[in-house]
């Protein structure tokens, strides 16, 4: 902290998960997420983020044909009959929180479903909902895989964009899992003034199939946390469903990120595990006022393949 500076504290807490089985109940899910709350609450936090789909094991890496047995794993309301104790138990504790779960909802009259997450504030009352944007996998059957990655035949990329909400006295944003590898992510919560990044995932590391990559997924996610929080000045607070969860293994490094870079805090466990920190809000603003000053430094005129392009073309010079 600068001399002379007040800072502008949230404490945070990611409370991570180890493995859900196939088997784990929906009251079994909350009862260990109401646990982590009393826990974070009783230390001081404000806001606590949950991983993506903690309701549930992680379904995607397995071809599901049945729409009755799909459905099952999705959420229709929320809060819901399960969930409810969740918000009010957070009510009473003077808590908020982000909760990431699968969501079927009815739009224009046809069954949608997404990867969502939600921004609940210390009286319970959602503020913001976000789906997810970046879909990883695939969407046909792969059966000689051992384990599937189908998010892009269970859900829809998500049409909410990125938000950012005023909340708890800060700038927060969220977005899930994939979302984190990808720049477009955070610079478009930055050009909304985020001061906090909430982030769930669950991310396996034998879903490549490539061993160059896969045994690097722990240094890749920490890069890509730690660059999207320097980049655009803001604190990241990601954390995961880890461990080995019916036969595949997640990983963990839940942790919180700095707009500095650093890493302010990180799990040392694959279980359940709370992961706390005090984040000085006004860290992101100093970094948005020196290095990333986009209003004096950014040149948006140049940046037209990023939004008028999907895929990437040829180079457009000749050496």
């Amino acid at each position: 902290m600068s001399a002379g500076r007040d800072a502008r504290p949230l404490v945070v807490a990611a409370a991570q998960m180890g493995p859900i089985a196939l088997s784990e109940t929906r009251a079994q899910c909350v009862a260990r997420l109401l646990e982590m709350l009393r826990e974070a609450a009783a230390a001081g936090c404000r806001l606590v983020v949950f991983p993506e789909l903690c309701l549930t094991t992680f379904f995607p890496r397995w071809w599901i044909e049945d729409e009755a047995e799909l459905d099952a794993f999705f959420e229709t309301e929320m809060p819901g009959k399960e969930t409810r104790v969740l918000f009010e138990e957070a009510a009473r504790l003077g808590v908020g929180f982000y909760l990431g779960y699968a969501e079927l909802a009815v739009e224009d009259g046809e069954k949608r479903r997404y990867n969502t997450s939600i921004l609940v504030d210390p009286t319970g009352r959602i503020v913001g909902r976000y789906r997810k944007v970046h879909l990883p996998g695939h969407a046909d059957h792969r059966p000689a895989r051992a384990f599937q990655h189908l998010e892009k035949k269970y859900f829809r990329p998500g049409n909410l964009g990125f938000p950012v909400w005023r909340s708890m006295d800060a700038n927060l944003g969220m977005c899930i899992c994939n979302d984190r590898r990808w720049p477009e992510t955070y610079r478009v919560m930055a050009l909304r003034s985020v001061e906090m990044v909430l982030l769930g995932y669950n991310t396996p590391n034998d879903h490549t199939g490539h061993a160059e990559i896969d045994d690097l997924s722990n240094f890749h996610n920490q890069l890509a946390m730690q660059a999207g929080a320097y980049q655009n000045a803001t604190w990241v607070v990601g954390t995961a469903k880890c461990g080995t969860e019916e036969g595949s293994h997640l990983i963990g490094q839940s942790m919180i990120v700095a707009p500095s870079g650093e890493v302010a805090a990180m799990a040392t466990t694959l279980e359940d595990e709370v992961v706390r920190a005090r984040c000085d809000l006004d860290l992101a603003r100093i970094y948005r006022e020196t290095y990333f000053n986009f209003a004096a430094h950014r040149e948006p005129g140049q940046y037209g393949p990023i939004t008028a392009q999907k895929g990437a073309v040829g180079p457009t010079g000749q050496g």
